[in-house]
């Protein structure tokens, strides 16, 4: 079978996400470019513009090679959105690249921000969402699939393959904003009462110390 090239696929992602008939995120754009200065010491919502622009501005090397799976998710994800690419600031688009080891796992998150559509160049994945009437949508997708995520919703992906798998996923914000959902409880800093979370998941505190135990804060 031919081979996906990475960079078709990332440039598919990223025309599925400008044509999709749905308003962007992100504030519109009141010029022509905007290159994120993140060395400036204001704080706006956003990034200030830089004053001295290039071509290199608008490039971006660090999807080019798989990430590092060797982690207990056995899941990496390489972003190319502002805080890496200047160049997309204020366009209203990012985009990132998954790896996954066999078993591998994006535990389940949500982007506040931004609507997701993912794009897989190899391997085969179990992904899904949950609606706010906590109904599941989950299917199983392969190689040369899409699959799109709703903005705010918790989703995730899980290798199902006995092989690796990447997918390229672009987002219609310039920084989608990530929320893990068991780090955010477990992990938060300083951290949720432990009283509040064996009430909400009807467990004991010692087991909510346990699962406490096992993530770090960020």
């Amino acid at each position: 079978m031919a081979r996906i090239h990475p960079y078709v696929a990332a440039a598919c992602a990223v025309v599925l996400v400008l044509a999709a008939p749905t308003v962007a995120v992100d504030p519109d754009m009141l010029q022509d470019v905007c290159v994120a200065d993140r060395a400036s010491p204001i704080k706006i919502n956003g990034f200030p513009c830089k004053a001295n622009v290039t071509a290199d501005d608008f490039f971006f090397a660090g999807l080019r090679n798989p990430g590092n799976t060797n982690n207990p998710a056995g899941s990496v994800v390489t972003a190319a959105n502002v805080e890496s690419f200047p160049g997309v600031n204020t366009l209203g688009v990012s985009i990132a690249r998954i790896d996954f080891a066999p078993g591998g796992q994006n535990p389940p998150h949500t982007h506040p921000r931004a609507t997701e559509i993912i794009f897989i160049l190899e391997g085969t994945l179990e992904v899904g969402f949950i609606t706010t009437a906590n109904k599941l949508f989950s299917k199983t997708i392969t190689k040369g699939d899409v699959f799109v995520f709703p903005r705010a919703h918790v989703h995730f992906q899980q290798n199902r393959g006995y092989g690796p798998a990447t997918i390229i996923s672009a987002f219609n914000s310039q920084l989608q904003g990530t929320q893990a959902i068991a780090m955010t409880l477990f992990g938060a800093t300083p951290p949720v009462s432990t009283d509040i979370l064996a009430k909400a998941f009807k467990i004991g505190n010692a087991k909510v110390d346990a699962i406490k135990g096992r993530f770090t804060p960020k």
